[in-house]
């Protein structure tokens, strides 16, 4: 579809204004952790690496990065197993109240982080009486980690149907063999794409995080936070910060190769 020479224009100018408000404040943090100002005077008076060495060879952001990793990786490993079930299991049955279950699955990605993480803090600590500690953490991002996983098998079982598994059936494997040689290798590069986002997602959150986390459980995005106003600080946390801008691009750029070329191989194939 052609749109009018004056639409075109429009749009393209609000995009660029639109990216350049997103990614020239990223850019300045990336310039930042070479200022050799504390202060991080504009422009820069000088650029050194000196930062990014502390920053290397910090012990509380080494342990934090750690316990991101740790947290993301087991949330990650819990969305997988639970989002394709779910997903699964709502495409393959047909009931009374469906429409209601799917919604609550997505729910939680949608609410606000800050009230996500007020009632699980309720629930762990005056409600159960558990304390909170890495796995109150990991309980608390795999409930928005398992939509990414969720809607990625929900999105791939609609553009596929069932044909093939049916066929499958026909000739004769059974339930086990058909899932493992017909639907989980179909459902591959979906549910790669989905654990390259829930990564994303958990490695990055803080406000979920800072109501379930207890005193001695630091992320690296709390570590951020808390030490983001002290001035020793202050250039090593400019350092960690653009390593996670480049970092955390990562996943997400591979999980859209992978919907991309997934999509094009579906196409391909019809």
């Amino acid at each position: 579809m052609r749109l009018p020479g004056g639409l075109r224009v429009s749009l393209t100018v609000i995009s660029i204004v639109v990216l350049v408000v997103i990614y020239v404040p990223l850019l300045l943090v990336v310039i930042n952790s070479f200022n050799t100002n504390r202060t991080f005077s504009w422009p820069p008076p000088g650029y050194t690496t000196q930062w990014w060495s502390l920053a290397f060879n910090s012990t509380g952001a080494r342990e934090a990065l750690w316990t991101s990793v740790k947290v993301a990786l087991v949330a990650t490993v819990i969305a997988l197993v639970l989002g394709t079930l779910a997903g699964m299991g709502l495409r393959r049955t047909r009931f009374f109240g469906r429409n209601v279950v799917s919604l609550l699955i997505i729910l939680p990605i949608a609410l606000p982080g800050i009230v996500t993480g007020l009632a699980f803090q309720n629930g762990f600590r005056t409600i159960l009486g558990i304390p909170l500690s890495l796995w109150t953490i990991v309980i608390a991002h795999a409930t928005f980690c398992i939509v990414t996983v969720f809607n990625n098998v929900q999105a791939r079982f609609a553009r596929l149907g069932g044909n093939f598994e049916q066929a499958s059936m026909d000739l004769g494997a059974g339930p086990v063999t058909t899932f493992r040689l017909v639907t989980l290798p179909m459902l591959r590069s979906a549910l790669l794409a989905g654990a390259l986002l829930s990564f994303g997602l958990s490695f990055d959150e803080i406000v979920v995080t800072t109501f379930t986390a207890s005193a001695q459980d630091r992320t690296l995005p709390i570590w951020i936070f808390q030490n983001l106003f002290r001035p020793n600080q202050a250039p090593i946390v400019n350092c960690v910060a653009a390593a996670l801008v480049i970092f955390s691009a990562i996943p997400i750029y591979l999980a859209q190769r992978l919907s991309g070329s997934s999509s094009e191989g579906l196409t391909g194939a019809r």
